[in-house]
């Protein structure tokens, strides 16, 4: 399953420019109020899960904040957004992975997640990703996915809708729901597409 994902996502950003895919914003404000709202010094661990070639990067470093990663299961994303931040590109930690098998020691103060997670269909995904988040976050954890009114396919895929209470389930047993909300995203094709936002503490 897992190298059917890569070329996919490999394909995607290999023919697609941000302007021609749905998710890219501008500026990625509702994540980094949440991140604002950790209250956390420039200096905590954030890693940004499915991150692709988003400029969340970009807004992270220009505010100041030292120890970023970015992960995406596709390499041609990431050399995308590499290229963008040029010399700025050093001072980030990069890493091609899916996050169904990401093994690290590492333990994040943050990890956002917009719009990878809703993308694990089976229960077996599912609690890796789950077991993962329990394992490597120590502060707080930012998940955003397609709500239930919001689209059930994303680039050809589809993809497993949430509400803040169907979110908070997966996740109660290792983190507290901080709070949750809805936000419509105004795709580059001004579609609009509903999204939970869902801001968790571990426990």
């Amino acid at each position: 399953m897992s190298n059917t994902n890569t070329d996919h996502w490999e394909n995607v950003y290999e023919t697609k420019n941000p302007d021609q895919v749905s998710w890219t914003q501008e500026k990625p404000q509702t994540s980094l109020d949440f991140i604002h709202s950790c209250g956390l010094d420039k200096d905590a661990k954030i890693i940004d899960i499915g991150g692709g070639d988003s400029n969340l990067v970009d807004f992270l470093l220009d505010e100041g904040y030292e120890n970023i990663t970015v992960l995406d299961i596709s390499s041609k994303a990431l050399e995308k957004a590499k290229a963008r931040l040029g010399h700025k590109a050093q001072k980030v930690k990069w890493i091609v992975a899916d996050i169904t098998e990401f093994d690290t020691d590492e333990t994040y103060d943050i990890w956002h997640d917009r719009a990878a997670f809703h993308f694990l269909t089976t229960p077996e995904q599912i609690l890796k990703y789950t077991s993962i988040t329990k394992k490597n976050v120590q502060g707080f954890m930012i998940i955003a996915t397609f709500s239930k009114n919001g689209p059930t396919r994303c680039s050809g895929l589809e993809i497993h809708q949430y509400d803040e209470q169907s979110m908070a389930a997966e996740f109660e047993s290792d983190f507290e729901k901080i709070k949750c909300h809805t936000v419509n995203h105004t795709t580059p094709f001004d579609t609009v597409q509903n999204f939970v936002f869902c801001i968790f503490k571990k426990i």
